[in-house]
Parts: structure tokens; sequence; C-alpha cells
């Protein structure tokens, strides 16, 4: 049994369950040190939930980080463009259509990512802002990086602007949607898609992917090693730098320091003695 003095202590230290499963007697303080050093907050910055945070929260602290990441990321693309060694799948889309009209690189992103904010449609999914100036920025500032960054560069250089586009688009990633103003079109047909069928969100982005990939090659799109290789890397690139331009909430700081506090009481009040 638990004595009422080690179960009322248990209790305060916000750890009851972990620490009562397996419970035996004379071992309860030694249990409860052990869990209070479990969960210490690691050493680093910590990745709070991504979801959707008002637009009134702070703006004046989240909006330039999100129009600073949606730049960056645009120019991110028109960098890869310049590299021609291979563009992501939906660039690959894009280059395909800018060939087929007259309209420029960053006129075709904004017209495919309305395109697919139709689809969101019968998805029951709802823009929020950062959607919108994810179409508006990104068409900007893809078009602006391609008037700044020369053409017909030799091999050296169009490798180094690959493997720096690459770094900057999974940087850029990291920061807009760090900023947590709600997901850009293509982001929301995955997490729509995903919910409406109940498949997983890998093989959904995967089946994306693969789609658009396909069709944008059709079109005459830049396919090669650089695709392969942004596949590859994109994504460990931006869960590397999520946690340090990911924002939280004020209820999220509030919780976090609350338990951060207790585990610290519960680590001097507990603590085994030899």
């Amino acid at each position: 049994m638990v004595s009422k003095e080690d179960k009322h202590l248990v209790e305060e230290s916000g750890m009851e369950q972990e620490i009562l499963d397996g419970y035996e007697p004379g071992l309860g303080r030694r249990r409860v040190a052990r869990a209070a050093a479990r969960q210490m907050p690691r050493t680093g910055p910590s990745l709070p939930p991504l979801t959707y945070i008002h637009l009134t929260e702070r703006p004046l602290r989240r909006l330039p980080q999100l129009f600073t990441g949606l730049a960056l990321y645009g120019i991110s693309l028109s960098v890869m463009v310049r590299a021609s060694l291979g563009l992501s799948p939906w660039s690959v889309l894009n280059e395909g259509l800018e060939h087929r009209t007259s309209l420029s690189f960053g006129t075709i992103t904004a017209v495919v990512a309305v395109l697919v904010l139709l689809l969101w449609i019968p998805l029951k999914q709802r823009p929020t802002f950062g959607t919108v100036a994810n179409i508006v920025v990104v068409a900007c500032s893809s078009d602006l990086g391609l008037l700044l960054i020369p053409m017909d560069l030799g091999l050296p250089a169009r490798a180094g602007l690959l493997v720096g586009g690459i770094l900057l688009n999974g940087l850029s990633i990291a920061v807009y949607v760090g900023a947590r103003f709600g997901p850009g079109p293509r982001d929301g047909l995955m997490t729509g898609l995903s919910a409406a069928t109940g498949r997983s969100i890998r093989l959904i982005r995967t089946l994306i992917e693969i789609t658009v990939l396909a069709v944008g090659g059709l079109l005459g799109g830049t396919a090669g090693v650089g695709t392969v290789l942004y596949a590859l890397t994109v994504g460990p690139l931006t869960q590397f730098f999520m946690p340090w331009f990911a924002y939280s909430s004020t209820a999220e700081r509030r919780r976090r320091g609350t338990v951060r506090e207790s585990v610290r009481t519960a680590r001097l009040r507990y603590r085994p003695t030899r």
C-alpha cells in the first residue's frame, strides 16, 4: 500500500501516475527522484505544437518572422531554378507551366497555389492569414530572386547554388511555419486529404509529390540530381532548424514554466538518501 504521506507528496510533484505504477514500500522517494530526473527539461530549444495561433497574439513578434521566412522561401526557389540541376517537385511543375505560358515563374507559383486552394473547399479546409501571405510573398520574392541571380553560370557555381538553395529552403520553411499563422496551400491540401481519407501524412505527401513531379516533368520542368537531393534532405533540414524558430504561445510558455518548476521542486524535495 502507498502511504498517505508518500501519495500526497507524489501528487504534489505532478507525476502521480508514472511514479505510483509499480510502487513498492520503502522506495517511494527514490522513484520520485528518478521520475523527476527523467522529466527534467532537456537543454536546448524544445519544439512546441505547430498548430495555428490567432493573428492577434503578439503580431509584432510573429509577423516579421512569417514574412521573412516566406521571402527566403521564394528566394530559395529562384536559387534552385538558376542552379538548373533539378528542382523540388512543385517547382518542376511551376517551371513546366512557365515554359507553356507567357507568365513569370512567380506568377505561375501564385496561380498554382490559388488552384490548390480551390481543392480545399471539398476538404472543408479554411485558409488563414498565413495561407494568403504564402501565395503573395512567395510569388513576389521568387521573381525578385530570378531577376537578381544571373543565368548560364558554370557547373561549380550551379552546384553551390543548388546546395545553398536547399539549405535556405529548409531554413525558410522552419522560419515561416514556426510563426504558426496556418498552413500554406500545398500543406493544407496534404493535411486535408489525410484527414478525408484516413491515410498517413507521409503517404499522402509522397503521392502528391510524385504526381506533381510527373506532370511537371511532362511539361518540361527541370528534374535531376537536385530533385533527389531536395527530397532526401529538406525534411531533416527543416526538422533541425524548427526548434529554434517555433513560436510558443503565452499559454504554452506558462504551462511549460509550471511543469519545469514542479520538476525542480520534486528533485529538491525527493532527493534520494544513501
